[in-house]
């Protein structure tokens, strides 16, 4: 099948949300919500989500997923208030233990904070498949970027996160904690693997250097073709160096501290104090 897919995107963090609807229904999942932040405030906005329960609702569509690529470091979800407007069920790949055993540890949340993935309500292994009304959803197993990262493929689209970027544009970096370059060509290979003429749906875009316009949507046969960083062949070698030396250069995200400690969470914020007052932990010289 081929699903009729609606971006939308955040220019504050540069995410691509995805609604991918059924061709002949009203049956949609979403893909990679964002819950709007102000760092400097510490104070939360829904005007992106809304958004998407706009499209959802004025196209008088039924959600059936809110899925999760990984546990972003760039922005926060928006899948609990998505879920509360409209339903559906939050997915992430079952390596999101892994995510919360390390960040857990990092953010000192302590034995209260459940690290088992139960916060979220499917967690998807490498293999595993899920319908959305009558298309079928395939999980991809793709780490490298992190430990968690899934690619679900609807249709002729998939929809690979932070994985791989529009082909001029490249890759994604490796170093964060559980990361890894030779991971990352591993994963990327199982998704050039698909059909030439699969849609590819990238999670961010950052309009690389000549490039006028924002875009986030290539094929297979592109990215094999064009990818700066792993296009025509590339061998694990040199890709390994090329990605190494370039994550050794990079800045952590502006927004990574509050993104892990709520996206952990499957988007839901620390658990209040007695006061009802939610605080976030800026934990020093750890990342």
């Amino acid at each position: 099948m081929t699903p009729i897919v609606k971006a939308f995107f955040d220019p504050e963090t540069n995410t691509v949300s995805y609604l991918v609807q059924e061709p002949e229904g009203t049956a949609c999942a979403i893909v990679d919500s964002v819950l709007d932040f102000d760092h400097a405030s510490g104070r939360t906005k829904t005007d992106s989500a809304d958004q998407i329960v706009a499209y959802v609702r004025d196209n008088e569509l039924r959600v059936e997923w809110i899925l999760e690529s990984h546990v972003h470091a760039d922005h926060l979800s928006a899948a609990p208030y998505l879920q509360q407007e409209l339903g559906g069920k939050i997915g992430i790949g079952e390596q999101i233990v892994t995510i919360q055993e390390t960040f857990g540890k990092i953010f000192n949340e302590g034995t209260e904070f459940q690290r088992d993935g139960s916060q979220f309500d499917a967690l998807f292994r490498d293999g595993d498949s899920f319908h959305v009304g009558q298309m079928r959803g395939d999980v991809f197993h793709t780490p490298g970027h992190t430990p968690a990262c899934m690619t679900y493929v609807i249709g002729d689209a998939a929809f690979v996160g932070d994985t791989m970027f529009m082909p001029d544009f490249g890759t994604a970096r490796c170093d964060f904690p559980g990361g890894s370059s030779e991971m990352l060509f591993e994963s990327i290979q199982k998704i050039l693997a698909l059909p030439d003429e699969t849609r590819i749906f990238v999670g961010h875009d950052y309009k690389a250097p000549g490039r006028d316009e924002f875009a986030w949507e290539t094929t297979v046969g592109e990215q094999k073709a064009l990818n700066v960083h792993i296009g025509q062949g590339k061998s694990i070698e040199e890709f390994v160096e090329m990605r190494d030396a370039r994550d050794a250069t990079l800045p952590m995200p502006r927004l990574i501290l509050p993104s892990l400690q709520v996206n952990m969470r499957a988007g839901q914020m620390p658990p209040a104090d007695e006061q009802g007052d939610v605080f976030l932990k800026v934990p020093i010289n750890k990342l």
